[in-house]
């Protein structure tokens, strides 16, 4: 799809306001790398995730990153850091690139569902103390976000069949649709523990000099395009045209 005109400025206004959010939040802002090398896409997700989720670059052993945790957690692929660093809270926006496979036919028409699409991302790397506050804090900005911007929206824990191959905790956040009358996942938040950092060798050293692996959570605070879709359908006025949210005035 194209965005034109004033949907093209909303959505880079949801961009730069979901940044600027997350920095106040104590992220740091990172524009990571789009394509990443398979050996350390390993880190993160299996070999099925691998194939039925990134496209490979042909010729190449790169892949295109299907969103900034891939790129934001091998930033420390192999690596020791002090405990002083921990937490580290970092924050991205980037495009994302999914094949989408075993989707055909669910939501191929309109910005639900895209082999292309924008996210604002999070990814914390801490201690095993600190991983659950941690998790709760992020939960937190991404259901204050959507607050912020009067979309109302429900928290959603998984069970453990539903949990992603590296997760040992998820919550989804889910934005109300009027459109299609039902509240749609717009936010997913998932501490994966030390899985992670096992297969990626992310360790800090402790106050003893002794090395321990870290724990990696991640989450998008938002979808861009679900949430282009959710200010259009809850702002609409009855001649169609559509109110901009308070905050987002200053961004367009």
């Amino acid at each position: 799809y194209y965005l034109m005109g004033d949907v093209a400025r909303l959505h880079s206004a949801i961009l730069a306001y979901a940044r600027d959010f997350m920095i106040d939040r104590g992220f740091t802002y990172c524009i990571p790398p789009f394509m990443i090398h398979g050996d350390v896409v390993t880190g993160v997700m299996s070999f099925a995730e691998m194939e039925n989720m990134m496209y490979k670059i042909e010729g190449e052993d790169l892949y295109l990153i299907p969103t900034a945790e891939v790129s934001l957690t091998n930033l420390f692929n192999d690596e020791i850091l002090e405990i002083e660093e921990l937490p580290m809270l970092l924050t991205s926006y980037t495009p994302c690139f999914r094949k989408e496979a075993g989707s055909a036919g669910r939501d191929t028409r309109g910005l639900i569902r895209q082999h292309q699409f924008d996210k604002v991302e999070m990814v914390a790397i801490t201690t095993p103390e600190q991983s659950s506050e941690i998790f709760e804090k992020m939960v937190n900005c991404a259901s204050d976000l959507l607050t912020s911007l009067g979309l109302a929206h429900q928290k959603m824990q998984l069970c453990t069949g539903d949990l992603g191959f590296s997760a040992a905790v998820t919550i989804d956040l889910e934005v109300w649709l009027p459109g299609q009358n039902k509240y749609r996942e717009i936010s997913s938040i998932s501490n994966t523990r030390d899985f992670q950092s096992r297969r990626a060798k992310i360790r800090y050293k402790d106050s003893n000099k002794k090395n321990n692996l870290t724990h990696t959570l991640n989450g998008s605070s938002l979808a861009v395009g679900r949430t282009l879709v959710a200010i259009m359908e809850n702002y609409q006025n009855e001649d169609g045209s559509v109110r901009i949210p308070e905050v987002l005035k200053k961004y367009m």
